[in-house]
């Protein structure tokens, strides 16, 4: 504890008498000043004891008295020492009054006192205390690092709790409570997810005080990691400010949480760099290979299905769509041990791993994220909750592009395809149909597309390609330019004997005609195309290309 009016008082060497404000001494002190001016204000910085003699003070003038304590309290000053003896034989009345009115506490300093005395007492409390705090923050850096060894973070979080005489809580890269304590604290630290959303925006190191509703606690944020982005956060909730040794306590956990993720980061890079290897293995047609080499690590994730996820930045979609147009693409996870030496990259890939990986770190199941420049690979377990993450994550961005596009601002878009459920032995069928879906999720501007959807639904859809409407076009031109001129009407014709698998009267019936003058609209239709509707590929493309121009 700081020094106090009280135990300056009760400080048996200085013999000070209480004069005035007996009921305001426990304030601390901040230092002890000697100042003989008539007006001190503008020398003090809040929190002094003043001592005087009143030399140049006319202190039998209650007026006077009045205004100089006034301004002595504005200040900030918590206590005046007046020595008897020396200008005056006692307190003059008008002294005593004034600090009465105003509820500053006056000290009478005996003759025998000097003020070097009352200065070197607070001095010396003040050294005590800070050395006190100094100790009690050495011990708690000893806990917190014994905690941190033995127990992980959750041990530290605890012990931190106790330091502070508060609560403690980790986030995750997300935003995500991972630990707290006490075990209460985990509700306190979730209505801060927010907060610390806004604190990840900002470059570590970064903290931010929150302070809660009224008889709500005053809780600190700070940002854990040393890379462009934190890689976690920390809270610390209290009923007041952090005194020195609460602070250094929490600067230590701060300290041994930064080196645990630092730590972290290290594991997920070599993690990653293992997961590459699995994951070439897998697609090679190797499972054996890949599940040895998984090991623990990833080996629970080949013994159930999982699903492959494959997803792209925008601008890696169109580098990877030039790259396959000219015959240079390359084998999944090329790229992967270099990236993961570092950071995902920017957001949204980087986003959408975190948040994957972060959701598999919270159900206690394995993921294996495999960055490849532009692109990111993911295997996670059918049904688990890093695909339930994936998929919730893509409806937000899909909502999000609701929103017109200058509130949006720049950011970079984002297609992810999602494979059916697999096993390791059709890694590399399910990697196909992730890449299928990705395609599809390009062209239709959708954010994911599931492989299953493709093969639920219709093949109609994809047929919206500019590529596809190009070509109807172009095949069914001549048929409309005829039917434009009033001769007939080939193409609606060509439609009813296509549907009807080259039924002449069921067509022709459809068509009100007869079935001699269907026979003859089709003959004129194999001339002016220049092709034989008696050849099944003919027909196909015929059909696809009249679904393709009613589609629009």
């Amino acid at each position: 504890m700081p020094p106090t009016l009280a135990s300056l008082v009760h400080h048996s060497a200085l013999k000070l008498t209480v004069r005035a404000g007996e009921d305001r001494l426990d304030v601390p002190v901040r230092w002890a000043h000697v100042s003989e001016l008539a007006d001190p204000v503008p020398y003090m910085e809040g929190g002094e004891l003043l001592l005087i003699t009143a030399l140049k003070l006319d202190a039998e003038d209650p007026e006077v008295m009045r205004r100089y304590v006034k301004r002595l309290v504005g200040a900030g000053v918590v206590g005046l020492g007046f020595a008897v003896g020396v200008n005056y034989e006692d307190i003059p009345a008008a002294l005593v009054d004034a600090c009465r009115q105003e509820g500053l506490p006056l000290l009478e300093v005996p003759r025998r006192t000097p003020f070097l005395a009352i200065s070197k007492a607070v001095s010396a409390a003040i050294a005590a205390d800070q050395y006190r705090a100094v100790t009690a923050g050495f011990a708690a850096q000893r806990e917190l690092t014994k905690q941190a060894l033995n127990a992980g973070p959750e041990g530290l979080l605890g012990a931190l709790a106790g330091q502070v005489d508060g609560w403690a809580a980790l986030y995750d890269a997300s935003g995500a409570v991972v630990a707290a304590a006490p075990e209460w604290a985990g509700r306190r630290a979730a209505r801060l997810t927010a907060e610390v959303e806004r604190l990840r925006e900002r470059a570590a190191p970064a903290s931010s005080v929150v302070g809660g509703p009224e008889h709500e606690d005053r809780v600190e944020l700070h940002s854990l990691g040393t890379g462009r982005r934190p890689r976690a956060a920390l809270a610390v909730g209290t009923a007041a400010a952090l005194g020195t040794a609460e602070r250094y306590a929490v600067h230590s956990a701060i300290a041994l949480l930064t080196l645990t993720t630092e730590r972290s980061r290290s594991l997920h890079a070599a993690e990653q760099r293992v997961g590459t290897a699995v994951l070439r293995m897998l697609l090679a047609g190797e499972p054996d290979h890949a599940r040895a080499v998984a090991g623990d690590l990833y080996g629970g994730l080949l013994d159930a299905p999982f699903r492959m996820i494959v997803a792209e930045s925008a601008s890696g979609s169109a580098a990877r769509a030039h790259a396959d147009a000219h015959g240079h693409g390359r084998a999944p996870g090329a790229g992967g041990a270099a990236a993961a030496a570092g950071d995902l990259g920017g957001d949204p890939l980087g986003e959408l791993a975190e948040s994957m990986e972060s959701a598999a770190a919270r159900s206690g199941e394995a993921v294996l994220v495999v960055p490849d420049g532009e692109r990111l690979v993911v295997l996670a377990a059918d049904g688990g909750a890093a695909v339930a993450a994936c998929t919730q994550y893509a409806a937000a961005l899909e909502a999000a592009r609701a929103v017109p596009e200058p509130a949006r601002g720049d950011e970079e878009e984002l297609v992810v395809g999602l494979s059916a459920p697999a096993g390791p032995i059709a890694a590399a069928a399910a990697f196909k149909q992730a890449e299928q879906a990705l395609s599809v999720a390009r062209r239709r501007g959708r954010v994911l597309v599931e492989h299953e959807q493709l093969a639920a639904g219709s093949v109609v859809p994809l047929l919206a390609d500019d590529a596809v409407k190009a070509f109807a076009d172009g095949l069914l031109r001549a048929l409309h330019e005829h039917d434009a001129t009033g001769r007939g009407d080939l193409v609606a014709s060509l439609r009813a004997w296509l549907s009807r698998h080259g039924q002449w009267d069921a067509a022709a019936a459809d068509l009100g005609v007869h079935r001699h003058t269907l026979r003859y609209r089709m003959r004129r239709v194999e001339e002016i195309l220049g092709r034989s509707l008696d050849d099944p590929d003919v027909r196909m493309e015929l059909w696809l290309a009249l679904k393709a121009t009613s589609a629009e």
